[in-house]
Formats: C-alpha cells, structure tokens, sequence
C-alpha cells in the first residue's frame, strides 16, 4: 500500500502565520508550575514531591501519571519554555541526567527499552509548556496489553512512592 498526498496549499495561510507574542512565549513561572514549586521547596520534602535527584542546575521528578512503571522527568531548575533558551552547561548535565537515569532504572527495574523524549509547545503535547522537561518511559515487550483496549485502564505494577525509595536507596549506594 502506497502513500497518498494530497496538495492543500489554502492551508499555507494556517501554517505560516505569525502568531501574537502570547501564543508563543511560555507562561511565566508560578505557583502552577510544579516544578518550580518543587525546586523551590526543601530537600526535606523530595520524597512528598517524588523529586529523585538534585543536579546543579537541573533535577529529576517521577511522573504522577506514568505511562509506565518508572516514569521519570527531567528538567533544567530554570523555568524555559524553549530549547534555545536553555545554556549549553545546563542542556549537558540535563543530558547528563538523562544518561545516569536509563542507567539506573536498567540496573533496578531492568526494562527491555525506552521512550525518551521532549514535547516542545502545547501543540506537540506538552502539558506543561513553559518548563521543558524531558519523559523518561520504559518499557517492557508486552506493556501493551488488552488491559488499555478492553478496559481502558493501564496497570502500573508499583507504587511511586515504592519505586522512589527503591531507587533512592539504589542512588546512594553508588
């Protein structure tokens, strides 16, 4: 089976719009942004917050609604909304995080693979626009079962908090 395309050219005027400053600035750090509120509160309640791991400018939050068993975000400190904005010292230790997480949760957890990835703009996804943050997804062959198509409803075999302070413990013992 081949690919159609079909030519829509009035749809150019869509596309290539300017949109208004509004549209495309991220929304300024406050108290709806979990992230900050979690950079911003004590170590002491890392554990409340799920926030895994502290870096210098960047940390790591398991996701409150996973797609799967260990979920994990990562994110710069600093509230940006996009990739241009963000150093290149703190792209590299987000990167960094990135790197050390998979290898975490592979030692724990063992997953078969990943999803890594970032939604840059709301139009691509990104439920919280202003703070990027990159979604760390393992996986495992058969994570998709009948389960979402049945009964639209996905198991998640551990708890966070469960998952939280096993890699915790995991982490300083490194």
């Amino acid at each position: 089976m081949s690919m159609e395309t079909i030519w829509a050219p009035w749809r150019l005027a869509y596309v290539a719009r300017e949109e208004s400053p509004a549209e495309t600035q991220a929304p300024a750090p406050s108290q709806e942004c979990f992230l900050c509120r979690y950079r911003d509160e004590p170590a002491e309640n890392d554990r409340q917050n799920l926030v895994l791991l502290r870096g210098k400018q960047a940390f790591v939050v398991f996701n409150r609604y996973p797609y799967n068993n260990g979920h994990l975000l990562v994110t710069p400190l600093s509230h940006l909304g996009d990739l241009a904005d963000i150093p290149s010292d703190v792209q590299a230790e987000c990167q960094q995080l990135l790197v050390d997480m998979v290898r975490l949760l592979r030692e724990t957890i063992r997953p078969e693979g990943f999803n890594i990835g970032l939604n840059l703009g709301r139009v691509a996804g990104a439920g919280l626009p202003g703070h990027l943050h990159w979604h760390i997804v393992p996986r495992w062959n058969g994570d998709t079962n009948f389960m979402p198509v049945v009964a639209d409803t996905k198991v998640i075999p551990q708890s966070l908090e469960a998952l939280y302070d096993y890699l915790v413990s995991r982490i300083k013992a490194h």
